[in-house]
């Protein structure tokens, strides 16, 4: 497999791939289309632990709906400047969406694993927040880095659920 040149990864961390047909992927997709707000990158995440979905995560806000993204207006680089809008701020991430989830529904995170529908890599906050919860690996669909990277010529970027 050729080495992929994420925007972010931590030392010592990496990024595992399965495929659609991965139950737990199907779900993070299918949570995604039903619940994220974002419309141009959907994503959402399900936290498993021991063969179980402990918990769900869906991106995004309404904020954009009602308001002008300041990284678009400032034309900040993906993956930076989240802090920067209300709509993009880490807090709306569907990682961080799932481990809130956890907590709230008493769930315990060490050692449970994140599958991730939509993104093609996890920011720095979201790593951050996704190893102080003892998250232990990552994983993503196969050809994320294609499917959904803005910047590749074959993205699904706007047809995600066709």
């Amino acid at each position: 497999m050729e080495k992929i040149n994420y925007p972010y990864i931590p030392a010592g961390r990496e990024i595992k791939f399965v495929p659609l047909e991965n139950s737990f992927m199907r779900e993070a997709k299918d949570f995604a289309k039903k619940y994220s707000l974002d419309k141009t990158m959907p994503n959402a995440v399900v936290i498993v632990k021991e063969n179980e979905i402990i918990s769900r995560g869906a991106n995004g806000s309404d904020y954009h709906n009602h308001h002008e993204c300041e990284r678009v207006k400032q034309n900040v680089p993906s993956g930076e400047g989240y802090e920067l809008c209300e709509g993009c701020h880490p807090k709306n991430h569907g990682e961080q969406q799932a481990i809130r989830d956890a907590v709230d529904n008493k769930k315990e995170t060490t050692g449970a694993d994140v599958y991730l529908w939509g993104h093609w890599w996890c920011c720095e906050s979201c790593w951050n927040a996704m190893m102080k919860a003892g998250i232990r690996d990552v994983y993503l669909l196969e050809g994320s880095e294609i499917f959904f990277n803005k910047n590749h010529s074959d993205n699904v970027v706007g047809r995600q659920f066709e």
